[in-house]
């Protein structure tokens, strides 16, 4: 069985990343980027914003796998290559090719733009974190969980904080049926990550999965709707714990009964429960978007 969280592995620079002084200078910057483009990253031990960007930074340089380099100068110890070159704020990075400055950028950007930066230097840049997440997700919609967590796993070993990685193990734990494992892995994350769609969704899944758990067997509900068949609770109920099975339409579907013969039963309890269902499938499950064209029929009728 995968493990659920991993210890934080530092990227490996196999190179791609070193520090240089204004005496080596020419040979670990201008030298080196008639090879290939070398990033310049002008920091210093004080800056704030330098610290957060830095894990980012060689990030996006180690998946760049080899087409472009990091090199660290220490502007207090070394400041005549930064006034040379203009530097007024920092974190400040400047691209080198062919032994000259070509683009560069300051402040701290997220992932996706400083992506894009090196991109537009060396072209389409192939992500292995990415094809790893975007392979897991395939095999959960392919009911795959066990492969689909175990990929999952692979990513947190060497980004625990990727909350996609993390929001998906969550998921794939779901589909296992071990929610409280998924809950412990949703509370490894920093609090901002709440915030992030995919881990919210994870999140009333695993919430979704807890209370089903707690209602137990599907024959209570069943033989109640048997002798009543509008008794809404039993069938409210039903839904939960079909859910929870991966019944999905068949969980809309007792919803979707529910707010068809009293749509105000419990302050719309039904209604509400439904769009939970939606948010844990996702806005582009093919379950999600036939139970809310069934809701939306409904509702403008």
């Amino acid at each position: 069985m995968f493990s659920q969280t991993s210890e934080a592995v530092q990227p490996n620079a196999g190179g791609l990343i070193k520090d240089t002084t204004t005496a080596t200078f020419r040979d670990d910057v201008l030298a080196e980027s008639t090879r290939q483009p070398v990033l310049v990253d002008f920091w210093a031990p004080w800056c704030g914003p330098c610290k957060q960007m830095t894990p980012v930074l060689e990030k996006a340089v180690t998946s760049a796998a080899g087409k472009v380099k990091l090199v660290k100068m220490n502007i207090d110890e070394h400041p005549q290559i930064a006034g040379q070159l203009g530097i007024k704020s920092i974190p400040a990075i400047v691209a080198f090719q062919n032994g000259r400055p070509v683009d560069g950028f300051s402040g701290a950007l997220p992932e996706s733009e400083i992506k894009g930066f090196i991109e537009r230097l060396v072209g389409p840049v192939e992500n292995e974190t990415d094809a790893l997440l975007a392979e897991a997700e395939a095999a959960l919609e392919e009911g795959r969980p066990q492969d689909a967590g175990e990929i999952f796993s692979e990513v947190l070993h060497t980004e625990p904080a990727n909350v996609t990685a993390a929001s998906g193990l969550a998921r794939a734990l779901v589909s296992l049926d071990r929610a409280s494992d998924a809950l412990s892995v949703l509370e490894t994350l920093p609090a901002e990550a709440a915030s992030d769609a995919k881990v919210a969704a994870a999140r009333v899944a695993v919430d979704l999965a807890l209370q089903a758990a707690n209602l137990g067997d599907l024959g209570e509900f069943e033989k109640r709707l048997e002798a009543n068949p509008e008794d809404h609770q039993a069938r409210f109920d039903l839904a939960v714990a079909l859910n929870g099975r991966g019944e999905r339409p068949a969980a809309a579907d007792a919803l979707l009964y529910i707010i068809k013969k009293q749509r105000t039963w419990e302050d719309d309890k039904a209604r509400q429960q439904l769009l939970q269902f939606f948010e844990a499938w996702g806005p582009l499950d093919q379950d999600t978007i036939d139970a809310r064209r069934k809701l939306s029929a409904l509702l403008f009728s």
